[in-house]
């Protein structure tokens, strides 16, 4: 088995992966505080890890976590991100392997983003695609690029360093367009001005920042709210979805078509909301160059029947669901402890 950890923004996971299986077997989930110190981040990281039931001796760990980050050296970069601050130039690699459990041999760390999609390839949705791309939407938006089992961060369609967070749309960064920040912002300029289709958002000159409160919107709305209100018929709600994931598509399409994916497999929280992320995010794609296969995107199968490679014949396009949910990045931190990748 080997031993991982998954650190996110508001919760960090130990578990232990079975490397024939890539199956999960045991895990620990505990809450995370970004904004804290970093001897209380680094902290909780281990206590978690020291919870988790019968890791290895001498085992090597794989770690995701975001970026900005020396995924090499193990020396945390972030700044001006919105959390882990207090851990710039913070040697992460050397506090964990002085307080895991079990003696470790060494820490493996990977990309949250790369992690994911090599999950879904190994055994989630991307299964079967020689060439896939996986996103992930929540608080910003991860990225990764894979050929042949291998990550990419350069080559034809790809963004600089291989993420789509440096991407920039109409000479804005893609976050500013597509996030939750963003969402939020565009929702609460649109009821600043009567929600009219020139109302904020992406290109528009309206209010990036702060938006909400000034436009006297609700302050406790969340982009599951806002899902919720498109769902129920609001038409503010469903226009500011659509705005950001058809530009999300308008933006990807042609790097999937010049990268030859077959696959774009999307994760994170805003996954959830398939049935409002799918159709202006496909609509889009088309439009760009890389209509995805069949009338419509293919939902996500059941965990226990992933993608046949037989369903999938050369040259097919699939827009796809995530399968694995957290699985996906704990299982792609063993294949990089475990050598693969």
């Amino acid at each position: 088995m080997i031993p991982v950890l998954e650190i996110g923004g508001t919760h960090v996971t130990a578990a232990l992966v079975s490397p024939r299986t890539a199956a999960v077997a045991t895990r620990v989930r505990r809450p995370l505080d970004a904004q804290a110190r970093a001897e209380d981040i680094l902290g909780a990281v281990l206590r978690c890890a020291r919870a988790l039931p019968g890791p290895p001796a001498g085992a090597r760990w794989g770690v995701a976590l975001p970026g900005p980050f020396d995924y090499e050296s193990g020396v945390a970069l972030f700044a001006d991100v919105g959390k882990f601050e207090s851990l710039y130039g913070v040697d992460v690699r050397a506090s964990l392997l002085d307080g895991l459990p079990g003696s470790p041999s060494g820490v493996a760390f990977r990309n949250d983003a790369h992690a994911f999609l090599a999950g879904e390839w190994a055994a989630g949705a991307a299964r079967g695609h020689t060439r896939a791309v996986g996103i992930t939407l929540g608080t910003g938006v991860g990225s990764a690029f894979l050929a042949d089992g291998e990550l990419h961060t350069t080559g034809p369609g790809l963004p600089p360093e291989g993420r789509m967070d440096l991407a920039r749309i109409d000479g804005r960064p893609l976050e500013d367009v597509v996030s939750r920040r963003a969402i939020l912002a565009r929702y609460g300029a649109a009821a600043g001005t009567g929600g009219g289709p020139g109302a904020g958002g992406a290109g528009s000159g309206g209010r990036p920042a702060g938006a909400i409160a000034a436009a006297g919107a609700d302050v406790a709305v969340d982009v599951r709210e806002i899902a919720e209100r498109a769902r129920a018929g609001e038409e503010r709600a469903r226009r500011v979805l659509d705005a950001a994931f058809g530009a999300l598509g308008a933006e990807l399409g042609p790097r999937l078509a010049a990268f030859r994916a077959t696959a774009l497999v999307v994760g994170g929280s805003m996954a959830e909301s398939w049935d409002l992320v799918a159709p202006p995010l496909a609509t889009a794609l088309a439009a760009a160059g890389w209509p995805p296969a069949g009338d419509r995107p293919l939902p996500a199968g059941p965990r226990s029947a992933p993608q046949d490679p037989a369903d999938t014949p050369p040259g097919s396009r699939r827009l796809l669901r995530a399968q694995l949910g957290e699985d996906a990045g704990l299982i792609g931190a063993a294949a990089a402890a475990g050598g693969a990748g």
